[in-house]
Parts: C-alpha cells; sequence; structure tokens
C-alpha cells in the first residue's frame, strides 16, 4: 500500500482564476514545467507566474475584474485554457473568464435540504430535456417536477465538452459550467430555482477519465498511470508520482460544485473505475471533504458502481468510504428482463429473473452478493449486510439503459403498457430510492440516443465504434443512429406538448398520484414473492400487490383500495383484478395499493 498525503480542505479553492481583494490570484498546477506564463486576453499582455515547492505556479494581476479573459503558456508550448477555468465563453479550447462566485444573489438562505430517506431522483439531459436546451429553459420546468412529487434533480454532466451538444462524459473544463447551456449565473439560478420549489440538486461528475479532445488539465499535470487500466484507457493517477496533485484536483473540484453552485450533493460517475492502492482510498478522501463543509445544508455523494460494493457505503470509521448511496443495477435489469425479455449482455446474468429473485433484491439491496456472474466469467458482490434500502438507488430507466441501446429506446417502447404500470408501482412504492428517466413520468414518444459533435476525425471514430458495438446484437439488422448527426440530438430532445395528451396524460396522472402515495409511505418494507412474477410489499399500513408478468393471484391482506394502475384514471381499457376474499387474481400485469384493516 502507498502513504497517500491527505489534503487540507478547508483553505480556499487552490485552483484557477479567484478573485480577491487585491485583485485576481491565478494560480494552475504545472510540476513538470519550467515556467508558466500568463497571457491577458484583453490587455495584449504577458505576466510571469512564479512557482512553489509543490508546482503551483501563481500570479496575483491587481485591479482586474471578473469578466477578463485569460490563458497560459508553459515554456516553448502553446496558449492553453485553464485546466480549472470557471468559464468557457468560446468552448473548451478558447479563452478562459474570470467569474465572480459572489456576484449572484441567491434566495435559498432557508434551504435545509431534503432528507435521504425521501429523496426522489429525476435525472435530466440538460441539452435533450427542453427544445432550448439551456438551463434557463430547465429551470422554467422545475415547476412540472414540483407538481410531479420528485424530490431532487440529478442533471447529467454539465462541465464543459467539445462541439455544440454531447451526453457530458468527454468532459473537457472540469470546472466550467458549458457554455452550450447558458452561463454560470445561469446555473445558479436554476439550482436556486429548484431549491426555492423545495427540490435538491445533484451534478454528475466524472473523475475516472478525462474527454479525448479539450481536458488540457493533462497538458499541465501528470494526470494518467500506467499502472492501472481502465475501460477508457490509462487509468487517472490516484497512487502514483505526483498523485496527491490529481486528487487534490479532483476533491477541489467536487467542492467548487458544492461551494459555489449550492449543489446538494454528487453523483460519481463509474466508481469502479477510480483504482486507488494508496493507504487512503481516494473515495474516503473525498468524502472526508464534502462531509467537513460547514455551511448549508448535509451534501451527499451518490456512487455509480457496477460492483455491488459494500464498502462505499461502510462508515470510514469501519474501514468503509462513506459515502451516502450506490446506484443497484440490479433491480432495473430484473424488471427489464422480465417486462421486456432482454437477455443479452450483462442481461444474461438475469435470464430467468422471478418474483423470488426481485424480492431478495428488495430485501437485501442488490442480487448479487459474490454469486458468480456468467458475463463476468467472475464473482460479482459483496454481502449486503448493513445496507439500508435509503442507500440503494433503483431505476427502471436511466439515461444509460436507455441511451446505450442500440435506438435509444425506453422501457415503455419495450414493454407492454400494463407491465410498465406495473413495474412503475413497484418502482415507487419501494423503500429504495427511486430514480426517473426525464420524460418517463408521461412514457415520453422520444427516445434518448447517444450523441456527440467532435470534429471530423474523432467523430468519424466515434461513430464507426458506435456502429461496432452493437454489430453482434441478436435482432438488430438496422443501421445505429450516427451520434455525429444533429439529426440524433434532435430526436432524443422530449416533446413537452405529448405530456398533456392521450396515453402519455393518464400514465402522467399515474406517476403523480404514485409519488404522492409515496410521500405517505412510512414504516420499513416487507417482502413476499407469489409465483413466478407476483409480490407483495407492505410498508406500515400500506400493502402493494403486483404482477409483473402474465396472469397471477396474488394474496390479498383485508384493506380498502387505494389505487390500481389498470383504473380509468389511467388506461383507456383496462383489465381490474377480481378480489375474491384474500386473492386478487390479475389477468395482466397489474398493482394494486391497499389500506390494510
Amino acid at each position: 500500500m502507498n502513504q497517500q498525503p491527505t489534503t487540507d480542505n478547508r483553505q480556499p479553492p487552490r485552483h484557477g482564476a479567484l478573485l480577491r481583494e487585491d485583485g485576481v490570484q491565478f494560480r494552475v498546477w504545472a510540476p513538470h514545467a519550467e515556467n508558466v506564463t500568463l497571457l491577458l486576453e484583453d490587455a495584449g499582455e504577458t505576466r510571469s507566474m512564479s512557482k512553489d515547492a509543490e508546482g503551483y505556479f501563481e500570479h496575483v494581476e491587481p485591479d482586474l475584474a471578473a469578466g477578463a479573459r485569460y490563458r497560459y503558456r508553459q515554456a516553448g508550448g502553446e496558449l492553453l485554457p485553464d485546466p480549472a477555468s470557471r468559464f468557457q465563453p468560446e468552448g473548451v479550447h478558447g479563452p478562459s473568464q474570470v467569474v465572480d462566485p459572489g456576484a449572484y444573489d441567491w434566495r435559498d438562505d432557508d434551504w435545509t435540504g431534503v432528507a435521504q430517506k425521501d429523496l426522489a431522483f429525476y435525472e435530466l439531459h440538460v441539452g435533450a430535456f427542453t427544445p432550448e436546451g439551456t438551463f434557463r429553459a430547465a429551470a422554467e420546468r422545475m415547476e412540472h417536477l414540483r407538481e410531479l412529487g420528485v424530490t431532487a434533480v440529478e442533471i447529467m454532466p454539465v462541465a464543459d465538452f467539445p462541439g455544440r451538444w454531447n451526453w457530458g462524459y468527454d468532459q473537457g473544463a472540469l470546472f466550467a459550467p458549458s457554455r452550450a447551456y447558458g452561463t454560470p449565473r445561469d446555473l445558479r439560478a436554476l439550482i436556486d430555482c429548484a431549491h426555492q420549489l423545495g427540490l435538491a440538486v445533484f451534478l454528475d461528475v466524472i473523475y475516472n477519465h478525462l474527454g479525448p479532445d479539450g481536458a488540457y488539465v493533462a497538458a499541465f499535470a501528470p494526470m494518467f498511470t500506467d499502472r492501472h487500466e481502465t475501460p477508457w484507457g490509462q487509468a487517472i493517477n490516484l497512487d502514483d508520482v505526483r498523485s496527491e496533485g490529481v486528487r487534490r484536483f479532483f476533491v477541489d473540484n467536487a467542492l467548487h460544485w458544492l461551494r459555489e453552485y449550492h449543489a446538494d450533493g454528487l453523483r460519481l460517475d463509474a466508481t469502479h473505475a477510480l483504482i486507488d492502492d494508496s493507504d487512503t482510498h481516494f473515495l474516503t478522501e473525498l468524502a472526508e471533504a464534502v462531509s467537513a463543509i460547514e455551511s448549508g445544508p448535509p451534501r451527499r455523494l451518490i456512487a455509480e458502481d457496477e460492483r455491488n460494493e459494500r464498502r462505499l457505503l461502510l462508515p470510514r470509521a469501519d474501514g468503509g468510504h462513506g459515502l451516502d448511496g450506490v446506484w443497484v443495477d440490479d433491480f432495473h435489469h430484473q424488471l427489464r428482463h422480465i417486462t421486456a425479455g432482454d437477455a443479452e449482455g450483462y442481461f444474461a446474468d438475469f435470464a430467468g429473473a422471478t418474483a423470488q429473485d426481485v424480492a431478495a433484491t428488495l430485501r437485501q439491496g442488490w442480487f448479487f452478493t459474490g454469486q458468480r456472474s456468467s458475463f463476468l466469467n467472475a464473482p460479482r458482490g459483496t454481502d449486503p449486510t448493513g445496507v439500508r434500502p435509503a442507500q440503494c438507488v433503483y431505476c427502471i430507466q436511466n439515461h444509460d439503459q436507455v441511451g446505450n441501446r442500440p435506438m435509444g429506446t425506453r422501457l415503455s417502447d419495450d414493454a407492454s403498457p400494463a407491465a410498465y404500470r406495473a413495474a412503475t408501482a413497484l418502482l415507487l412504492f419501494a423503500e429504495q430510492l427511486p430514480l426517473l428517466f426525464m420524460g418517463q413520468e408521461w412514457a415520453a414518444s422520444t427516445p434518448f440516443q447517444f450523441f456527440t459533435d467532435h470534429d471530423d476525425e474523432l467523430g468519424r471514430q466515434v461513430s464507426e465504434g458506435r456502429r461496432e458495438e452493437f454489430e453482434d446484437f441478436a435482432g438488430f439488422g438496422g443501421e445505429v443512429p450516427d451520434p455525429q448527426d444533429e439529426a440524433t440530438f434532435r430526436r432524443s430532445t422530449l416533446n413537452w406538448p405529448e405530456r398533456e395528451e392521450g396515453r402519455h396524460a393518464r400514465t402522467l396522472a399515474l406517476y403523480r398520484d404514485l409519488l404522492s402515495l409515496r410521500k405517505r409511505l412510512e414504516g420499513e418494507q416487507a417482502v413476499e414473492a407469489h409465483g413466478d412474477y407476483g409480490l407483495t410489499l407492505r410498508r406500515g399500513d400500506r400493502a402493494l400487490l403486483v404482477v409483473l408478468k402474465g396472469a397471477q393471484v396474488v394474496p390479498s391482506p383485508s384493506g380498502d383500495v387505494l389505487l390500481h394502475t389498470e383504473q380509468s384514471e389511467y388506461v383507456v381499457e383496462g383489465q381490474l383484478p377480481r378480489l375474491s376474499g384474500e386473492e386478487a387474481y390479475f389477468e395482466r400485469p397489474g398493482a394494486l395499493v391497499v389500506s390494510v384493516y
């Protein structure tokens, strides 16, 4: 194990252009550079920067204000933007701009956040969420989310990227909100608006890789190591020479979004790819830094991690990383197989899934607890003892599970409407934290496809890679939408007017009613499986009876029916379950909520 220096996270940000009373402090970490020169774009003047023992170059320019543009030049090199730029008005390759984080007049002084057990997430992509594709337009739709009944907005990566549109995981400027969506002020206003409506905001951040174009931090600092490999190539340098500066850069980035933008939490992308053999794992250091934030509501870290790794959630005092939650794929994969028949790729591990398997997942948190995965040809998962439902994020759709399908189809496209409603009821009744993907609440007709806007050569490689990815999928003989085609992006934009029409309006009514019901549920869940595809969940004096596939008899407690997914508000010609004594007979997939006597 490597002894790893930890960061003093009480100090001010160490990276970027920071406004001070005496001017602007410029600081960049370039440990291998002999010298770094600052170019003040507006004045056309250069300044030499002084280097400290840790490899940080610094200069304070008096009488400079927010809005000033600048770039850096290493000895003999080209002019480059600041790796910690707060805004890139001309894109990731252009000059950086000084931003005053104190210029925005926040209205959320009374904001206390959302209790973890009450989190119900809504994941959105700013560019495809509205026709305008901006922070301002997204803010105008926050009222829809409040009325829907979710309590937290999870925004796909906002850090700037190359081109006009991108999922966001090709990040270039990690500290700069994308100019494609608006300004730093616009993002602050979006988060402020959400808080005024009682919605928490989580931002999606990526620390496991850098984008292939415009991530200039790698031109200044040793961001990679050849000690480890990831699906994206060389691993981020978390445990090799100079890794303390790399770790500090990412911790500083996390604190930047949480402090300067008042974000309530972060979704950490693919934490299984954060390979770190240090004595103190990077995730532990990050969690310690976040928990030390003194102002505002508690900040939370939610991992996306495919391993079913209990250590992520264990308290740091018990040898864990101390994160607050984790995305759990098993629930999605089981329901996707049962309701839509998916069995290729990683779905092969869930072929033959039954209600018994779903019940095990609901009881444990995840399904794979160390048994062998046929897809990985290796054991997967750890013992979930002690994992609480409120630490597990479940979904039946998210950006990956929709967008990484060949045509970007949704579960509402691939499952029967009845099964879709049943799966929805199970998701929203379960004690685990639900996550919806934008448009899911009205069974949106629009796909969510993979889109990029790279330069010609990189774009060609991305397009070819996408075609090769799906050429061996059974039953798929069509042409994959070209990620580089503008039409692919445009197709992925939500069609808001349709939510008021026909089946879309009825589906939206179901989601609103189920989310309203969820807020009144109390107590720990008790779950039982019945037959192949029937389940009952009990939470306090409320019980959910659900059948995910086919016809099924499910035991029914005595009580009053509060809601069923086949009633006229949600479907034109429903097939209501027949209640007889202590049983409910479902002729097709559906769900029934009972207030138990």
